[in-house]
């Protein structure tokens, strides 16, 4: 696999064509000296669970893996710490409003997005929504339901990151 740092040509400070690779994580400008170092994007994913003991799942609307089952989340914005993301992104995909989050674990991943490889730091959080009755399925996310833990079939999910994730839930939820 071509290393992303083969997409970047230009420096992104001046311009310059004499754009390098530095070390495995960078690229160094020979004209400026600046140095990109290329690393992972934020994202967020949220278990959200209902009092019958039921995982929010939702099918993905989008590539990458169309289709499959996935759990709501997504990219973190700029000045946004990582519980904000997971509460706007909660909200973004089921109108729901998290009132409470609890950081679980992080993942590497990589997501193909119009082509190209964005390597992400997933980070999982235990959300309480202050209403798991009333929920739309909007933005990335096609449908939505909530799943008894133990119908849940990892293979069923697409993404890497989010099939390590719930597998890690189930063991913790189990034990």
């Amino acid at each position: 696999m071509e290393h992303p740092l083969e997409k970047f040509k230009y420096c992104p400070k001046c311009g310059s064509s004499l754009f390098y690779i530095n070390n495995e994580k960078s690229k160094r400008c020979k004209d400026c000296g600046f140095v990109y170092y290329f690393n992972p994007s934020s994202s967020t994913v949220a278990f959200i669970v209902n009092a019958r003991n039921e995982l929010l799942v939702c099918r993905r609307a989008k590539e990458p893996a169309k289709g499959t089952l996935d759990l709501p989340g997504g990219f973190i914005d700029m000045n946004e710490t990582g519980e904000e993301g997971v509460k706007r992104e909660v909200f973004e995909e089921t109108g729901m409003e998290v009132i409470a989050t609890q950081y679980l674990f992080s993942l590497p991943n990589l997501y193909v997005y119009s082509g190209f490889t964005v390597h992400t730091l997933d980070m999982f959080f235990r959300c309480k929504v202050a209403d798991d009755l009333h929920f739309k399925a909007m933005d990335d996310a096609a449908d939505l339901q909530f799943i008894p833990l133990e119908k849940i079939h990892v293979e069923e999910f697409g993404l890497g990151s989010i099939k390590k994730g719930i597998s890690l839930f189930l063991d913790f939820e189990r034990n």
